[in-house]
């Protein structure tokens, strides 16, 4: 038997997974100010944040440019979130995105 709490739960869950991406990053020199993790995403809204995760790290960044126009890619992000990613020498690299 269901309870609420668990309906909730899974309800959230659904709407996470539903929202996730998964696919190869790059980064690029970005358009923000200098340290600002920004990222360049297709179709997101503009101002909103995005969680980028690669192999257990996390960061939260302001999606304030188009992009990636290189086919295959899901997400851009600036030197400085590609930096506290751990994916500044790898140049690109699988990322989730929430």
């Amino acid at each position: 038997m269901k309870t609420a709490a668990t309906s909730a739960v899974m309800l959230l869950f659904a709407y996470s997974m539903a929202n996730a991406e998964s696919g190869i990053a790059s980064y690029y020199h970005g358009i923000g100010r200098s340290g600002e993790m920004t990222c360049a995403h297709r179709k997101r809204p503009f101002g909103s944040m995005v969680t980028v995760s690669y192999r257990g790290k996390s960061i939260r960044c302001r999606v304030n440019d188009r992009g990636p126009f290189i086919r295959g890619r899901i997400i851009d992000v600036s030197t400085t979130a590609a930096r506290a990613l751990g994916i500044l020498q790898l140049g690109v690299a699988h990322v989730v995105i929430d």
